[in-house]
């Protein structure tokens, strides 16, 4: 063989285009599977609640609220890891129950059932009535954050309560935006007017139920998660005293 057909001899050791053709498609197709399994893990990543525990039933979620107001009153709150918890709670939030509790200074609906972060998803307004926005914001948990259980919280000594209760009988207006309270605390008062006892507390109590009324029936959302079994409401009044929260039928 002559020296130049030598020099173009293929080396029998060099790879064929084919093969190297087959190498690179096979290349390209572990990429393509590593990256659609990155995908699928992103999917069930977000499919994923932040807190698994906090996938309860209505009724479970309401036990928990007792257990953890038991634990509150007793004065054994559990300790919270609340590091790990903000960094499972950067990616979302499921909280198992949802408060429409009063603003007032004494009530920490987060403490009073010895909740950490992520677990309640509350709403503070003086008198703890609800309003468009409150309703809407409970809407958001319901629909969006699939809350089994609202809790509408009450207390006893309410201010907003006696305000509209003295603002009613003395037919005075209070200052600012104030009497806006009294216009939604006053059916309570009024239902109980001729009531025995004492007109705080029955009044209190009234407002609590009004409003668990209201939500349970609101269109379009809760009332037909109401309806589907998927959201119970309840009514509790938070006793200052001793933190003890008693529920109201």
């Amino acid at each position: 063989m002559c020296e130049m057909c030598g020099q173009n001899s293929p080396d029998p050791r060099a790879p064929s285009r084919r093969t190297f053709m087959l190498a690179a498609a096979a290349v390209g197709l572990a990429f393509a599977g590593t990256a659609e399994a990155k995908e699928k893990d992103k999917e069930e990543e977000k499919k994923k609640p932040p807190k698994p525990q906090n996938v309860l039933s209505p009724d479970a979620a309401l036990e928990r609220l007792r257990q953890g107001n038991a634990r509150y009153i007793e004065g054994v709150s559990l300790r919270h890891d609340f590091k790990h918890e903000r960094e499972a709670l950067a990616k979302g939030q499921n909280p198992y129950a949802a408060i429409l509790s009063c603003a007032d200074s004494r009530i920490a609906p987060e403490y009073a059932f010895d909740s950490a972060r992520g677990d309640l998803f509350v709403c503070r307004v003086a008198g703890n009535f609800a309003s468009d926005e409150t309703i809407a914001s409970l809407e958001y948990a319901v629909a969006v954050l699939a809350v089994p259980l609202i809790l509408v919280l009450g207390h006893d000594s309410c201010g907003a309560v006696d305000a509209a209760i003295k603002s009613l009988k003395d037919n005075t207006t209070l200052p600012g935006h104030m009497p806006s309270l009294v216009t939604a605390i006053a059916p309570a008062v009024k239902a109980v007017s001729q009531q025995a006892g004492d007109t705080l507390n029955n009044a209190i109590r009234q407002n609590v139920i009004d409003n668990v009324a209201k939500l349970a029936s609101a269109t379009p959302i809760l009332g037909a998660a109401v309806e589907q079994k998927k959201l119970k409401v309840v009514g509790g009044i938070y006793r200052l005293k001793d933190g003890k929260v008693d529920m109201v039928a």
